[in-house]
């Protein structure tokens, strides 16, 4: 098995992307619809990491078709594709890693990510999650839709073939490249909960689709 760039993998498949998470992606297609729901109604100002064609904000704009977005994505042809679903709405869209890009502090009422946080290991997540947690307001939340295991056992074995294909295809660390490596759910929640959420709970579960919100 040989993994693909992210950005690769991706751009490879974007015209087949909606159709396939939406009708593949066991959860994904009520995923979207409680993410929505999720997202608090007094909120003008949310990040989205990692948004892709943007399905989830398909369901946020039916609800609140004035909310200001900024969406961060390593995928150009994607995020193209978002702005031609959406090109009215008010999307600032940013072709970048999210590692990288400053959110700033105290500037969104609400941060999201939807099946895109899978690919990281725990190191990389907790960098990520300080970020958030300083990017929001004052008592605001970030939800994350993921894909996530129950045993420990799923987990370790994901990781280890991550690092055995990695090493065999002598990527280097620190590049993104598309595999699988999903966190159980406590995993998950105690990672959010060490960069000083306050309440951390699972919301929403269809297959090993999994909704999050932490409350900052």
């Amino acid at each position: 098995m040989r993994i693909e760039q992210m950005s690769d993998f991706f751009t490879a498949r974007v015209d087949e992307y909606d159709e396939h998470m939406l009708n593949k992606v066991e959860g994904c297609k009520d995923g979207y619809v409680k993410m929505a729901e999720l997202l608090p109604q007094d909120a003008d100002e949310i990040l989205d990491l990692g948004c892709g064609t943007g399905l989830e904000l398909d369901e946020i704009f039916k609800i609140m078709p004035f909310i200001h977005v900024t969406g961060i994505d390593l995928t150009q042809a994607m995020l193209d594709k978002l702005k031609q679903k959406h090109p009215n709405k008010n999307l600032s869209l940013i072709n970048a890693s999210y590692f990288d890009y400053d959110f700033g502090t105290h500037k969104y009422d609400t941060v999201i990510s939807f099946q895109t946080m899978h690919h990281f290991s725990h190191e990389d997540k907790l960098k990520l999650y300080s970020k958030i947690f300083q990017s929001l307001k004052t008592d605001r939340c970030y939800i994350e839709c993921d894909y996530m295991v129950e045993s420990e056992e799923e987990e370790t074995f994901y990781y280890s073939e991550n690092k055995r294909i990695r090493k065999e295809q002598g990527i280097p660390d620190g590049e993104f490249y598309h595999y699988d490596t999903p966190c159980t759910i406590n995993n998950q929640i105690k990672l959010l909960s060490k960069v000083g959420f306050k309440t951390v709970k699972m919301n929403f579960r269809v297959g090993n689709s999994t909704i999050i919100v932490a409350k900052k």
